[in-house]
């Protein structure tokens, strides 16, 4: 089970992380006038520290406010059970391409999670996928990844 407080904690950690990942990064661009004007760091770096500040007040606020159970474990196990697949969907596109890994996650989501029939956990996958080739690749001719697997078999 995870309270509250833990989850209000670490949400502001990480918006907090992020924001100084941003600061940092504009002073390497830059953040002083030029003879052109404002440097092209000069956004990034008060929108850093805007999400900084925010973060610090969630913190404290989260820390006071924090109370109760938020997550249990069933919650988190459904929560991981549509995280899990999608993060492995990401990280398999550069290797099979986005349309075979559509029809592998498709077919995992609706026959796993949602528990429909092969066939038809089957026929939907294929379409939606080949629905995404002709939509992008003929319609938009937007190259969507092909992965390792496309350069294989030389798509």
């Amino acid at each position: 089970m995870l309270s509250r407080r833990t989850l209000e904690v670490a949400t502001a950690l990480l918006t907090g992380a992020f924001g100084v990942a941003v600061i940092v990064s504009s002073l390497n661009n830059g953040i002083d006038w030029s003879e052109s004007g404002v440097e092209s760091g000069t956004f990034p770096f008060i929108t850093g520290t805007i999400v900084v500040a925010a973060s610090l007040y969630n913190l404290v606020r989260g820390w006071l406010r924090g109370t109760g159970i938020v997550a249990t474990r069933e919650g988190l196990q459904r929560t991981a059970a549509l995280f899990l697949p999608a993060a492995l969907y990401v990280a398999l596109i550069p290797l099979i391409g986005l349309y075979v890994g559509s029809v592998l996650y498709l077919f995992g989501t609706l026959r796993f999670q949602s528990k429909l029939g092969v066939l038809r956990s089957a026929l939907i996958a294929v379409v939606a996928s080949v629905a995404l080739y002709v939509v992008f690749e003929r319609l938009f001719q937007v190259s969507l990844p092909h992965g390792w697997l496309g350069a294989v078999l030389d798509l």
